[in-house]
């Protein structure tokens, strides 16, 4: 499927308080391409991937529900400029040159876990369907936050089939291909079984609906909506939690679901409804537990709300789309039980998160956890004027620079031009 190509100002995809520094960044970046590269840069072109927030569906991908994300403005961008060689040449800011050859593109266990791993997996998806291929050379630098939920793996991976489709396919491979291919290299080549909403979301940018009721072939829609109108700023709060040792956590939940699903002789929750809990919950609560049982009615609860935000947002009725955020949030804390882990009952700085931006935002906005929990950050839609008290008042727990102000931004992969 072609793809009208994207030439984007920095306009449309920073805040406008934030455009000279932005500048100034890229104007870094290219100034240390010509000087890692020592190339005079005649050819070099700009290149931006966003990260994304999760904005409804706690925990439902895995279980082929439907989850609303959306692209924000923290993103990776790159100099990039075709070469003669057959070789993707990616250099990282803070990291090692990852080369990779374009004639090379099979799996290589070695490799798993790693950059080069990624970079191999988007040439040979792209090579696979059809694509044209060809020897680049870039310079990257990322400010999406690593743990924070906002997904810098997908945006390296969408940016990597970014610069491959301007450098050599006019720019026109479709957004959804990309997302898909991105997903197939760190599910392949990565070794990480991934689901499809963190490169969806990077790579279309805006709100993106996505339904996984068929795996393979998602329904993706992105819901345009001009998110400034409304007057709230998105904000993510790091609560500074350590994520080691909470993977027991982060798999119990797919586990306890699915368990509660093969008791119907099916794989998933999608395949039933709510009623089919309700009609069996003592017989449940009995086999697995009551934590599993309430995981469950999450996650039919949840998918409905997706379609209540989507709609929400389609009628530009945004107090109901933050009532239905602050239902999410409600939900995640006494069904899903994911802002902190029984293994750590003392440490709850989710919890604390939460309850600070609550008193904040004096009811109004809306908060929630983000992400996959237990720990890491709080995601909160905040009235323009309410930002800065709202800001200070996290920070006085969290620290200076914790609560980061964010734009959804319209597009995802694109090509920047730098200069008006």
């Amino acid at each position: 499927m072609a793809h009208q190509p994207i030439l984007a100002d920095l306009e449309l995809l920073y805040k406008a308080e934030s455009i000279n520094a932005q500048k100034a960044r890229y104007e870094k970046a290219i100034k240390n391409y010509k000087e890692y590269f020592a190339s005079e840069g005649e050819n070099i072109r700009l290149f931006s991937a966003p990260g994304r927030t999760e904005v409804g569906g706690n925990h439902t991908d895995h279980n082929c529900g439907k989850v609303l994300a959306a692209g924000v403005d923290m993103d990776i961008i790159a100099v990039a400029e075709p070469i003669d060689e057959p070789f993707a040449i990616i250099k990282s800011e803070g990291f090692d040159e990852c080369r990779i050859s374009i004639d090379e593109l099979a799996v290589v266990e070695s490799e798993k876990n790693t950059t080069p791993a990624l970079i191999r997996g988007v040439a040979k998806g792209l090579k696979d369907r059809g694509f044209k291929l060809g020897g680049f050379r870039a310079y990257a630098t990322s400010n999406v936050l690593k743990g924070s939920g906002l997904s810098s793996s997908a945006a390296f991976e969408v940016l990597v089939g970014t610069i491959f489709s301007y450098l050599y396919n006019g720019g026109k491979i479709d957004p959804v291909k990309i997302a898909q291919i991105s997903q197939y290299a760190e599910n392949v080549f990565f070794g990480k079984p991934s689901g499809l909403m963190d490169q969806m979301a990077c790579s279309v940018g805006g709100f993106v609906a996505i339904d996984f009721k068929d795996v393979e072939s998602p329904i993706i829609e992105n819901v345009n909506v001009d998110f400034d109108a409304f007057g709230h700023a998105l904000c993510i709060i790091d609560t500074k939690g350590d994520h080691a040792d909470l993977t027991p956590d982060y798999a119990a939940i797919p586990s306890e679901m699915k368990a509660i699903a093969e008791h119907f002789s099916v794989p998933v929750l999608r395949q039933l409804c709510k009623h089919d809990i309700l009609l069996n919950i003592n017989i449940l609560r009995a086999k697995f537990g009551d934590r599993a049982v309430l995981r469950a009615l999450h996650f039919f609860d949840e998918n409905k709300r997706v379609e209540k935000l989507v709609n929400a947002l389609k009628r530009n009725d945004f107090q109901a789309f933050l009532d239905s955020i602050n239902e999410s949030g409600n939900s995640s804390y006494k069904y899903l039980q994911n802002v902190y882990s029984s293994a750590h009952v003392e440490q709850q700085g989710l919890g604390i998160g939460l309850n600070i931006a609550e008193f904040a935002l004096t009811r109004k906005g809306a908060s929630r956890v983000h992400g996959g929990g237990f720990a890491g950050t709080i995601q909160a839609f905040v009235p323009f004027e309410l930002l800065k008290e709202f800001k200070m008042e996290l920070e006085k727990v969290f620290g200076s620079g914790s609560c980061h102000v964010l734009k959804i931004r319209p597009v995802g992969g694109c090509e920047v031009k730098l200069d008006a």
